[in-house]
C-alpha cells in the first residue's frame, strides 16, 4: 500500500467520524449526574437503563466465580453458550447448537463487528436506537432508513419492505434488515402475523435479519416472538443480560446464528480475538446462571414485567388524556409521545427548532430529561421525544410485587408509590407543555 493510500484511507476514516458526539443516551446520563451533582432536581427519564437489581442467583454465581482471570475464547465460555442456546429452544422455541452463539461486551459491541464484517447494506426502519446508524458510519456501510407511521405504530410493514426492496435495480444484492423489539424507542412489538409477513419478504429478497430482541423477555405479558421462528436460515438473534437481567454494567451480550450463517460468526470471533480478546471470566461464568431454567429467575421476571406494565400504562394514560399522539407500550420500558397536537401553542413560545429545542427547554425549565426523537433518526422538526420510565428504585418495587401473590393484580395505589417520580415528572411535562 503506497503513502496515498493510507493517507486517503485516513481521511475518509475522518470524514465517518467527523462531528460525531457521544450517544445521546449517554449523553444525556451525564448531563443529568451534573445537574444532580449541582443540587438541582433532575428527573431521569432519559437513559434506558433497567432499574431494577441483578437477580440473586446471578449476583451469587459471580462472587463464586470472582477468581476466575485466565483468557476465555473470543466466541465465549462453551458453558455460557450452551445455556444460551437451551434459553433460546426454551423462550423462543428455536433448535440452536451452543457452537452457533457468540459472546460479545454487549450486543453493541457485536453489532458493531457484524457491520464490520459484513459487506452488505444496512435497512432500518426509523425510529430506531441511537446507535445502529452512527455505527455504519463510523464503519462507511451504506444506510437505507425504512420510514414508518404512527398508524403502523412505528413498526415497518411487510408491504413497505416489499415495496422498497421492489423497486431497486439489483433487488438481490447484499443487505441486512435490523429488527428490534419490543422497541427502543417507543415500547411496542410486533404480532405474530407481522413477523410471518416481514420473514416472507426477507426470504423473497435474500435479506439477513438481525432481530435485536435485548427486550424480548419485558414483554409485559411474557408473549414475545421471535422472528427466527419464521426465517431461521437467515435471522441472527441479539440478546443480552443488560436489559431483562438488570446488568447493563456488566457488558455481555449475545449473538445466535443459525447454521446457514456460520461463516459470519467464524468472522465475527476473528476480529473478536484481534480486538477485545474475551469477555470477562467472571461475568460469563455468572451469566451461565441468568440463561438457566432457575424458577427464581422466572418469578423474577414477572415481577418485574407487571411492575413495569402498571407504571407504563399509568404514564401512557395520561400523556393520551392530555391529548399527546402517543402508544401504550407492550414491552421494555419507554414511550414515545409525539407534543404535535401543541406545536402552535409551543411555537408562541418561541420553541420553533423541532424536538431536540424542546427537550433543551424541557430540562432547563423543569429538571425533566428526556431524549428529542431525532436522536432516533425521526424527522428534525418531529416534536417526538422518548421518555424512559425508569427512575425508580428497583429494588423497592420488586420487594413491595413480592407481597402481592402473581395471581392477583397489583393495587391501583401501587405505581403512586413505587414510581412516584416518574408519575411527578409525566405530571410536570404535561403542565410545562400546556403552559
Amino acid at each position: 500500500m503506497d503513502n496515498c493510500t493510507s493517507i486517503n484511507k485516513s481521511v475518509s476514516l475522518n470524514m465517518n467520524i467527523r462531528g460525531m458526539g457521544p450517544s445521546a443516551t449517554l449523553a444525556i446520563n451525564e448531563i443529568s449526574k451534573k445537574l444532580q451533582k449541582d443540587k438541582k432536581a433532575v428527573y431521569r427519564l432519559g437513559l434506558g437503563q433497567s432499574p431494577f437489581p441483578v437477580p440473586v442467583p446471578v449476583v451469587d454465581a459471580l462472587k463464586a466465580n470472582a477468581e476466575k482471570k485466565d483468557y476465555l475464547s473470543p466466541r465465549g465460555l462453551p458453558e455460557l453458550r450452551e445455556s444460551v442456546s437451551e434459553f433460546h429452544h426454551r423462550k423462543d422455541g428455536l433448535n440452536v447448537k451452543p457452537e452457533h452463539v457468540l459472546i460479545g461486551p454487549g450486543s453493541k459491541e457485536l453489532m458493531f463487528l457484524l457491520q464490520l464484517v459484513y459487506y452488505g447494506e444496512i435497512l432500518i426502519p426509523s425510529p430506531c436506537w441511537v446507535s445502529y446508524i452512527p455505527q455504519a458510519r463510523i464503519i462507511g456501510r451504506q444506510v437505507q432508513i425504512i420510514p414508518t407511521r404512527f398508524e403502523d405504530r412505528w413498526k415497518v410493514t411487510a408491504e413497505g419492505l416489499d415495496r422498497i426492496c421492489g423497486r431497486e435495480k439489483d433487488r438481490y444484492r447484499p443487505r441486512i434488515l435490523i429488527l428490534n423489539y419490543p422497541a427502543n424507542p417507543d415500547g411496542c412489538t410486533y404480532t405474530d402475523g407481522q413477523l410471518r409477513d416481514l420473514a416472507e419478504v426477507a426470504k423473497k429478497y435474500q435479506i439477513l435479519i438481525l432481530s435485536d430482541e435485548i427486550y424480548g423477555q419485558l414483554h409485559h405479558r411474557g408473549l414475545h416472538i421471535s422472528v427466527a421462528r419464521y426465517y431461521p436460515e437467515g435471522t441472527i438473534l441479539s440478546s443480552g443480560i443488560s436489559k431483562w437481567c438488570g446488568a447493563g454494567g456488566w457488558r455481555l451480550g449475545t449473538f445466535t446464528f443459525p447454521a446457514e450463517l456460520e461463516w459470519l460468526l467464524d468472522a465475527m470471533a476473528a476480529v473478536a480475538s484481534e480486538t477485545y480478546t474475551s469477555v470477562s471470566a467472571p461475568i460469563q461464568f455468572a451469566a451461565v446462571h441468568a440463561f438457566l431454567n432457575d424458577q427464581r429467575i422466572e418469578r423474577y421476571l414477572w415481577h418485574v414485567r407487571r411492575v413495569l406494565c402498571q407504571l407504563g400504562m399509568i404514564c401512557y394514560d395520561m400523556l393520551s388524556r392530555a391529548g399527546m399522539r402517543v402508544w401504550a407500550p407492550e414491552g421494555g420500558f419507554y414511550l414515545f409521545p409525539d407534543f404535535s397536537p401543541y406545536r402552535d401553542h409551543l411555537e408562541k413560545r418561541g420553541i420553533t427548532g423541532g424536538a431536540e429545542q424542546l427537550c433543551e427547554r424541557l430540562l432547563e425549565e423543569t429538571g425533566v430529561a428526556v431524549l428529542p426523537g431525532s436522536a432516533f433518526a425521526r424527522p428534525p422538526d418531529e416534536l417526538s421525544a422518548r421518555m424512559a420510565y425508569v427512575d425508580f428504585d428497583g429494588a423497592k418495587a420488586l420487594t413491595a410485587s413480592e407481597t402481592v401473590p402473581l395471581d392477583r393484580p397489583l393495587p391501583d395505589n401501587f405505581s403512586k408509590q413505587i414510581g412516584s417520580n416518574v408519575i411527578q415528572a409525566v405530571e410536570i411535562m404535561i403542565e410545562w407543555i400546556r403552559q
